[in-house]
């Protein structure tokens, strides 16, 4: 499904001048949108007037934004909570969640009052698994799937949003990581493009608000899981309860 409307869907794209971003990019481009990159040059995205000035210029531009994919993340270093740099630790939870907060906020009403659109988050299994090591990133990460759930919320407008943890691509970031220093296998970026335009498409609107994961999901996967249902907190984040008589709900 193409969004509708006169002239090509607009994507903006986060972080996308290398790397992943740099991928999704070039994959929505050559699926017919006219996407705007995003770069610290563009627009620094922890920098709120800098984000609505980008924004207000998008629009002024092209009169419509259809996809938003919230790209753009750094990783703390991979050390222990005892041994972190306050200042380096923030940082990390700013670039990987103010700027995606300030990004959807600006983008989201431009959606709204179209009545459609889809907002992506390149999240991490990191959000899902506990850890002594960059555990900023890892907070970061949990708390972006909190957005993306809260964003999900405005599906009645029209609007849907997904986390979309792409896997270990070889990039930059996962190259320099300790974690993937003796790693042989690497996620394709095909892989990742794929989940992306069918995610940018439609066709797995009944993902919303949850996360699909390249390297173990495809668009045809995700299709016939949805198919035969899918539980309200299926790929969600969520409180597990002891049990039935647990007084937490």
């Amino acid at each position: 499904m193409t969004p509708v409307g006169a002239g090509a869907p607009v994507a903006i794209v986060t972080g996308a001048s290398r790397g992943i971003g740099a991928h999704l990019a070039t994959a929505l481009e050559g699926a017919g949108y006219a996407v705007e990159r995003g770069s610290r040059a563009v627009a620094e995205v922890t920098d709120r007037a800098a984000v609505d000035r980008w924004v207000s210029d998008i629009v002024a531009r092209h009169g419509r934004i259809d996809l938003l994919v919230n790209n753009a993340g750094v990783i703390d270093a991979e050390v222990p909570l005892l041994e972190s740099d306050p200042d380096e630790w923030w940082q990390t939870v700013e670039v990987n969640l103010r700027g995606p907060y300030l990004v959807t906020r600006a983008v989201l009403p431009h959606l709204v009052a179209a009545g459609s659109g889809r907002i992506v988050n390149i999240n991490s299994g990191a959000a899902y698994h506990n850890g002594d090591a960059a555990t900023a990133y890892n907070v970061s990460k949990e708390a972006l799937a909190r957005l993306t759930a809260a964003t999900s919320l405005n599906v009645g407008r029209g609007v849907r949003a997904f986390d979309l943890a792409p896997g270990v691509v070889r990039t930059d970031m996962t190259q320099g990581a300790v974690a993937h220093r003796d790693r042989t296998e690497w996620t394709e970026p095909e892989t990742v493009t794929q989940l992306l335009l069918a995610l940018a498409s439609g066709e797995l609107d009944a993902w919303n608000g949850r996360l699909v994961r390249a390297g173990v999901d495809t668009p045809a996967s995700l299709q016939e899981r949805a198919a035969a249902g899918l539980p309200e907190a299926a790929r969600t984040l969520g409180l597990i309860r002891w049990g039935g008589d647990d007084p937490l709900s």
